[in-house]
């Protein structure tokens, strides 16, 4: 599946922290500064995880695709709930001798959310790299905000449980790059609508999001695609091009991705519409 190079697609822009953004890392065990610091580079800089981005849209995709129907998107947080469990994947790899045959067996009972983002026996097709600042939006400065644990039975502070924590102020501009390869086109339009939630602020990421941290916008500047599936001399002419090029230039094999969001957001409506069985909505059934 991934031993073939088929198809590539490549997307920059700019996230913007609209309200104080607070992805913790972890409780400080230094005496002076704040109890729960955010996640800084080895600057000193404020950075956003590529996994924290990925693993919001996982999650909001996710929860679209159970709402058609339950297999689709497998628990990845409890194992029995996989559509292929450790036990599966042994017990698979003891029924095929042809690796071919075992690689369409697994992609076959293999959830969708699993295909793109990956599993413990799927590598994930979609990657994002770590989010890092934009220098001229963030001032070397961090708010500190307090938090207090509440008790649950006088509905007051709990003794000893004031603490302090850091937020990246609003208005804030992180650099995105993310990259996905040989994606089917239905894979491509589940991620066209998980990258439009983060456009229209439908995605928080972070701590803090029941009190209004955390809300992001995402703006695309640029999405390059590449498509050489049985084109060899397309892919001859574009290995020639990424050797005599900058980074980030736009190569003359790319064309527009944007043009073609609304072509794969249909292929996913078709891909479901024509791979579910009727009223599965809210029931599971076995993939085979």
């Amino acid at each position: 599946m991934f031993d073939t190079f088929k198809n590539r697609l490549e997307i920059t822009g700019k996230l913007t922290t609209i309200t104080a953004l607070r992805i913790s890392a972890g409780r400080s065990s230094e005496p002076i500064g704040s109890d729960l610091p955010v996640i800084k580079d080895a600057l000193g800089h404020p950075l956003i995880p590529g996994s924290s981005f990925k693993g919001a849209m996982r999650s909001r995709l996710e929860s679209f695709l159970r709402g058609i129907n339950l297999n689709l998107a497998a628990n990845p947080a409890i194992e029995e709930e996989w559509s292929i469990t450790s036990k599966a994947m042994k017990e698979l790899k003891d029924s095929y001798d042809d690796d071919e045959a075992l690689t369409r067996k697994i992609i076959k009972q293999t959830d969708l959310a699993s295909r793109l983002f990956g599993s413990p026996w799927i590598a994930s097709k979609f990657q994002v790299r770590d989010l890092t600042v934009l220098s001229d939006t963030w001032f070397g400065q961090y708010q500190e905000r307090d938090g207090v644990a509440i008790d649950r039975d006088t509905e007051t502070a709990a003794d000893g449980k004031l603490y302090d924590f850091q937020v990246v102020p609003a208005a804030t501009q992180f650099e995105f790059k993310a990259v996905v390869e040989n994606a089917e086109p239905w894979e491509l339009g589940l991620l066209m609508i998980g990258l439009h939630q983060f456009e229209t602020q439908q995605i928080p990421l972070g701590g803090g999001r029941s009190r209004g941290l955390g809300v992001v916008k995402l703006e695309i500047d640029k999405m390059y695609w590449l498509d050489v599936n049985n084109k060899p001399e397309k892919l001859l002419t574009y290995l020639q091009e990424l050797v005599n090029s900058n980074l980030g230039d736009k190569l003359p094999s790319y064309e527009d991705g944007k043009e073609s969001k609304q072509k794969w957001t249909q292929s996913l409506i078709t891909y479901l519409t024509e791979n579910l069985p009727k009223n599965s909505t809210t029931t599971t059934h076995t993939q085979s």
